[in-house]
């Protein structure tokens, strides 16, 4: 009983420390979204001495931090609907059909988990020059559901594929096709993979810069990650909105999370058991 007092008394420390550890870079940056450059280079996990709410009135100003997030959202959500939408019609197949082009495709979107996303941006900027898709939202969201889809699909698959097909036979005999039994005999069962993979897709379309910077340039489309940049420039950079920019950008994102952090949790290993 001793010992094992001891290693119950070990783990919960190093959970304590992990869990520490984890919140202090949330705190520091809650901090000092309300503090100037000297408060925050001195004086990082101090008070600030004068709380400067005006800091996120400026940062709304700087980055038009609104409608950043609101065109952030908007890719966000547009994407993770596409993803869900194509992977599960596309899991359904992998899984529960013979088909003689099954297992090629199936290897197929497992090669796709492993393509290096930036060695593709290059020819993604000459397409989007070729048919003047550059500052197009539909070009954009092709992107992004295009790099998500493989491994939406690898996840689908793997957890649809541990569900009895006795599920379909019966469903089946009870005069349901294809549709009726993926929308309202599969998808339900498969809600836990389903929201964890949403999650995935949805962090990676609101806060994605790399394609948002090479494909758009009108202010108006700039994306969270995007109008961050607009902080930078030759002169010294006020820290203090950079923050309050941060503060206001990942409230979505934590807000997703707690609505639908049981579901990720419950999910979260389901896509690797495989039927």
């Amino acid at each position: 009983m001793t010992k094992r007092k001891i290693i119950a008394g070990i783990v919960y420390v190093l959970a304590f420390l992990w869990c520490a550890i984890t919140i202090l870079p949330l705190i520091i940056t809650v901090l000092s979204s309300f503090k100037n450059n000297d408060e925050i280079y001195l004086g990082m996990f101090h008070l600030p001495e004068i709380w400067r709410f005006f800091n996120y009135a400026e940062a709304a100003e700087t980055a038009d931090a609104l409608l950043a997030v609101g065109n952030s959202l908007l890719m966000a959500v547009m994407t993770t609907i596409a993803v869900t939408v194509v992977g599960m019609m596309a899991a359904y197949i992998l899984s529960r059909k013979k088909l003689f082009f099954v297992k090629p495709l199936n290897i197929f979107f497992v090669i796709g988990v492993m393509v290096p996303v930036h060695c593709t941006i290059v020819p993604i900027s000459n397409i989007a020059s070729a048919i003047n898709a550059k500052d197009q939202y539909w070009f954009l969201l092709l992107v992004y559901t295009t790099f998500n889809l493989a491994q939406a699909i690898f996840l689908y698959t793997g957890f649809m594929g541990s569900i009895d097909k006795g599920l379909d036979e019966a469903a089946i005999i009870d005069g349901c096709g294809d549709i009726r039994l993926l929308t309202k005999v599969l998808t339900p069962i498969c809600k836990p993979i389903i929201a964890t993979e949403a999650i995935f897709v949805f962090i990676y379309g609101y806060s994605e810069l790399i394609f948002s910077l090479t494909l758009i340039s009108d202010t108006d489309k700039y994306t969270v990650s995007r109008a961050m940049l607009n902080f930078t420039g030759n002169h010294a950079v006020d820290m203090g909105p950079q923050f309050a920019f941060v503060v206001m950008a990942m409230i979505p994102t934590v807000v997703i999370y707690i609505l639908f952090h049981e579901k990720v949790e419950s999910g979260m290993l389901a896509g690797a058991v495989k039927g």
